[in-house]
């Protein structure tokens, strides 16, 4: 079983039931899927961009990203329906607490100049999204065969009602939030 999975039920369940008075062990906020996209517009010409972009995203999350295409034609950015447009993974269950794991142990810290994520990116419904800048803080991404650097944004979906619990649920799983 996975490590936050373990830490979620022996300790972050019963300090949110503690905390916000739940009466109902289903009330606890729990995290329900991890979405990462990753856009790709720029690879919309060249197809072994695209190829590249999708394996390292496959390589990140562990599982295969569907490639998402473009709904409608923009002219302006020489865009057509249909077109490959971009590349996103959703992860669940035990796969979805592993990336967690890594993410707040692993990759944050190596940001440089980390001060701790934002405490504004929560959307008011208890979901909460997290953008970085290059894929190249993973630990298997090897630096030599990137081709280029591409950012991505991780969205947490919990169950939580508010963005208050869904704070205190990713401040209790390790999220390292700013102090500000």
């Amino acid at each position: 079983m996975a490590r936050l999975k373990d830490k979620y039920r022996a300790e972050v369940a019963p300090a949110l039931k503690q905390r916000f008075e739940y009466k109902n062990v289903m009330e606890i906020p729990r995290l329900e899927k991890i979405v990462i996209n990753m856009g790709l517009g720029d690879c919309k010409d060249n197809a072994k961009a695209l190829e590249l972009a999708v394996e390292e995203l496959t390589t990140i999350a562990g599982q295969k990203p569907l490639v998402t295409k473009a709904k409608k034609s923009i002219a302006n950015f020489k865009l057509r329906a249909g077109m490959n447009v971009g590349a996103k993974v959703t992860l669940r269950g035990d796969r979805m607490y592993e990336f967690a794991d890594k993410l707040v142990s692993i990759v944050l810290p190596r940001v440089r100049d980390f001060r701790g994520v934002s405490t504004k990116a929560f959307d008011g419904r208890g979901n909460y999204s997290l953008g970085v800048r290059e894929q190249l803080i993973f630990p298997e991404i090897e630096y030599d065969k990137v081709e280029k650097i591409r950012g991505m944004e991780m969205i947490f979906v919990t169950t939580a009602k508010t963005d208050e619990e869904a704070k205190e649920l990713l401040r209790l799983l390790g999220m390292p939030f700013q102090n500000a």
